[in-house]
Order: structure tokens, then sequence, then C-alpha cells
């Protein structure tokens, strides 16, 4: 039995290519379809495709970022992709994922099925055990989604003293930024922009607690360009002024260091 993935935001573009598939399998061989690059990554993991049909330009996670991840668990999948672009460097990066066939859309319903045939007659009878599945489609999603966060907070973490953006953020993770900064809020409990500035404002505090930095100094290496700008988000977080909190700590030090 053969299982076959076509991932494609085009609904019609979808049924169209999944109604071509179906004319070219038995009856007890499955065509799944996706949306979107999470999606996919999610079938992909619970069904385990033999054959897979990528669209590049789709939600969340481009289609070679999403080959790449599909690849960490089924190395041998024959993949092809489905591109409206021509830029050399896109085939290359798809030779280096070992797809396939890179076809150009619009795919022509003869040049699908004269694809689809050669990925079958060339697909290895040999297969690997197949990795442990959770029990739900929703349960693979969620485990995407926090991987992904994963990798974004240690991201932020070794460059938020940068000016970072979300739009830069969301790139690294391979998601469109309106959709990165929905999950991120979602598994984190707070925004993209509050969390960078919680460990801008974090690092500000122990600057003024261990050196003699002026203030427009810290907010340079705490990734501010503007001094001023600094000073506003430092009193919304502490209530107090940065000049402030460094007499203040200063006096705490003072009072421990005397008992």
């Amino acid at each position: 039995m053969s299982v076959v993935l076509i991932v494609e935001d085009e609904i019609l573009e979808q049924e169209f290519l999944q109604s071509i598939a179906m004319d070219e399998l038995g009856p007890d061989d499955t065509v799944l379809t996706a949306g979107s690059g999470m999606e996919a990554v999610s079938l992909a993991k619970q069904h385990q495709p033999d054959f897979i049909f990528m669209d590049i330009m789709i939600p969340e996670m481009d289609g070679l970022s999403t080959i790449a991840e599909i690849r960490k668990f089924l190395p041998y999948a024959c993949i092809t992709i489905l591109s409206s672009c021509q830029d050399f460097s896109y085939a290359q990066k798809a030779m280096r994922l070992k797809v396939f066939e890179y076809l150009l859309k619009p795919v022509k319903p003869k040049d699908f099925k004269d694809v689809f045939r050669r990925m079958l007659e060339s697909a290895s009878e040999a297969s690997g055990p197949a990795p442990e599945r959770p029990a739900s489609r929703g349960v693979e999603t969620k485990e995407c989604r926090e991987h992904f966060i994963e990798e974004s907070v240690k991201y932020i973490k070794e460059h938020f003293k940068e000016r970072l953006t979300l739009d830069m953020v969301a790139a690294k993770a391979f998601m469109n930024p309106k959709y990165f900064s929905h999950v991120f809020k979602k598994e984190m409990g707070v925004s993209f922009t509050e969390y960078v500035i919680n460990l801008k404002v974090q690092y500000a505090c122990r600057l003024l607690e261990t050196t003699n930095y002026p203030a427009y100094r810290i907010s340079l290496e705490c990734g501010f360009s503007d001094p001023s700008y600094f000073n506003r988000v430092f009193c919304a977080q502490m209530n107090m002024t940065p000049q402030t909190y460094r007499k203040f700590a200063c006096s705490s030090k003072q009072k421990t260091a005397n008992g």
C-alpha cells in the first residue's frame, strides 16, 4: 500500500493534483493533502508517506524548509517539488535535499502523471522501521510549534542585545511573521516585543549593578538605538529610572556588606 502526500495551499490546485494521483493508484493506496508546512510535517510523521509532492510557496514554512524537516525522519521518501519560481538557487537547494524532480507550475496533467509514474517505478521496496507515532495529529502539530518556538527563544536569547525584529526571528523559524507572532504569544504567554524588552531590561539591570557605564552606553549595550526610548522602557518595566535603580542597587549592596 502506497501513501502519497500532496502539499499545496491552493485548494483547486490541491484537488486537481489529488484526482490525478488517485487515477494512478489502487484502491488500497492513500492520498493525503496538506495546506501548510507544519501540517505537512505533522501528516508526514503520522502517516509515513512514500511519495510527496511539495509546493515551495506555502504558509508557516516554505516548501524547502518543510522538506528539510521531513528528511530528518523520512530520509528515503520520494519527493517532487512543485514551483512557479525558476530561480536556480531553489533548484540547487532541491538537489541538496535529494528531491526526485522539480516541476514548474502550472503543472500539466501529462507532466504530473509522467513524473508520478517514474516515482512509482523507481521507489525502493526496502523500508526502515517506522518511528513511533503520536496518538493524534493535534499532538504532532503542537510538538512542531513547540519545537520552532524553542529554537526561536534560543536564538532570541543569543541575539537580544542586537536590534532584533520579529521578521528576523520569524525568518529563522521559517514562519511568516504574522503566524509566528500568534504562535509565540500563545506558547510564551507574552508577545514577542514584550519578551525581548524583558530580556533587554534584565540585562540593563545587571549592567547598572556591576558597571559604571552611563545610561546611554547601557542603552546601546542592550540594543536600544535611542537612549531616551531606553529610559522610557526601563521606567515602564521597573517603575524607576536607570539612575535610581543604580542608587538603589548600590545601597542594597552596602547594607548587605555591612551585615
